[in-house]
């Protein structure tokens, strides 16, 4: 095998991980600080609390975060970011610049070209 070939299965592995849905908001979420269930929920406001458990479970399986239990009454239950999730800091940050530079929400204005500037590129019609 080529380690270009296994490199290309890690890089899908990784992307396949980090594509799913809400996935990057909750490591962005806790790379300020650890979080309990509902404070998580609370940042990410629409999900569901079915699939927000769902991925925490995916991230503690693959090592990204940790479930630390707390023996108090009541109980007390914070997920934290590990060293490996930590690391996925500067990417979640390059995504974070990325889209303040490029993504326009709808309820943004587009800012308009300049009529002349166009006119003179030969782009208006």
């Amino acid at each position: 095998m080529h380690p270009e070939t296994h490199l290309c299965r890690r890089y899908q592995q990784a992307a396949h991980m980090l594509s799913k849905r809400w996935t990057s908001l909750i490591v962005k979420a806790l790379l300020a600080s650890p979080l309990h269930f509902n404070q998580i929920a609370e940042q990410l406001e629409t999900i569901s609390d079915r699939v927000l458990s769902e991925r925490l479970k995916e991230l503690i399986t693959e090592g990204i975060i940790e479930r630390k239990v707390y023996a108090e009454c009541p109980v007390r239950i914070e997920y934290a970011l590990t060293t490996k999730g930590k690391d996925l800091a500067p990417i979640i940050g390059e995504i974070e610049r990325w889209s303040q530079r490029w993504i326009v929400l709808p309820t943004e204005e587009v800012p308009s070209a300049d009529p002349l500037l166009l006119e003179e590129m030969n782009l208006c019609e």
